[in-house]
């Protein structure tokens, strides 16, 4: 597996080597590399089960992993317990202390601080989170919103080398969660601050993070940028886990594959092996009946900007859900024909599943 690494050169903020860990039979953490570079945000990425969640609490010092090493700056932590590493954390149910303020609970991971200056660092983090006017209200009194602003500005007051977040928009609702979620990377960004944010969200993930680690089964299947990963998915796996997509099976013959809008080039691929030739919905166009893949329109879904058109296509085993603008006026019954965007086709060898 490689990695894109956008920080080459830089020492990272965060090191895996082969980091394994068993529950019983059940192998959760499978030979993890991962490196992670100051000031980088880093998604993890998967299904629930895969394993990302214990490979946060094992960087935390929460989990000890079998074998491997976890580095930070430099530093082997695998002897230092979490209180000692310098690392923030932030869960999905925030852990608010419903005894404390807002201001208390920012400032209870200051113990090292004098007083003056723990209450200092708490106003300034809540007034970064826009809640300085809510340093005396108890958590109890607080909105979804504002409960996971404060536990942000708790998790960030001591400064930790590395801020830890495990599904912390999950709980919240749609409008408030893009609005938290925007305003929490915002202040990231404004803090220089290193962090893994784990989701089960390719969305989030994609408007998240500078690089995507995708999990599956306990390993990382692939790492890049997002668009490393939508573009140029390793695996049927990594590029259904992004988005839908039209699949056809076929075979290699002669370096190529037939596909219902022509043969694609299948170089690495070897003679006569089973194939699925795949596009992302988005890569193929409608136009007018008689030029390219005739089609038919069998429905259309209305969705106010954007719609959706059920599409019966030569060469195409299943219907087609195609996207289309909401102007658009076509409707069922209309014939059409369909084409795709040279070279945006991802092949990937065996058999249909």
């Amino acid at each position: 597996m490689t990695q894109s690494d956008p920080g080459r050169g830089i020492p990272p903020r965060l090191e895996l080597r082969d980091v394994g860990l068993r529950f019983g039979a059940v192998r959760a953490l499978d030979g993890i590399d991962l490196a992670v570079r100051p000031g980088e945000i880093v998604a993890l990425l998967g299904d629930s089960g895969c394993g990302k969640s214990t490979l946060l609490r094992a960087i935390a010092g929460l989990e000890q992993p079998e074998r491997g090493t976890i580095r930070l700056d430099g530093a082997d932590v695998g002897d230092v317990p979490a209180e000692a590493r310098g690392v923030g954390l932030m869960f999905q149910d925030y852990a608010l202390f419903p005894h404390l303020t807002a201001a208390e609970n920012v400032r209870f991971g200051l113990h090292a601080q004098p007083g003056k200056a723990a209450r200092a660092i708490a106003t300034a983090r809540l007034e970064q989170v826009g809640l300085a006017h809510r340093a005396a209200s108890y958590p109890g009194t607080l909105s979804g919103g504002e409960s996971q602003r404060v536990a942000l500005a708790r998790a960030l007051a001591p400064g930790p080398r590395i801020l830890l977040l495990d599904e912390p928009f999950s709980n919240l609702d749609r409008r408030t969660r893009d609005r938290v979620r925007a305003d929490t990377l915002a202040l990231l960004r404004e803090t220089g601050t290193t962090a893994i944010l784990v989701t089960h969200d390719p969305e989030e993930a994609l408007g998240f993070a500078d690089r995507i680690a995708l999990m599956r089964g306990g390993r990382i299947v692939q790492v890049g940028t997002g668009d490393d990963l939508y573009r140029r998915p390793a695996s049927r796996f990594a590029a259904r886990f992004f988005g839908d997509l039209v699949e056809v099976p076929g075979t290699c013959r002669d370096g190529s594959v037939a596909t219902p809008f022509g043969r694609c080039p299948a170089p690495d691929l070897s003679e006569g092996s089973p194939v699925v030739a795949c596009w992302r919905p988005e890569a193929i166009h409608l136009g007018r009946a008689g030029v390219g893949v005739p089609g038919r329109i069998a429905a259309r879904r209305f969705l106010g900007a954007a719609a959706w058109l059920t599409v019966e296509a030569e060469g195409f085993a299943d219907p087609l859900a195609l996207p289309v603008s909401g102007t658009d006026g076509r409707r069922p019954g209309e014939a059409v024909g369909l084409a795709c965007d040279e070279g945006q086709a991802f092949l990937f060898a065996g058999s249909p599943d």
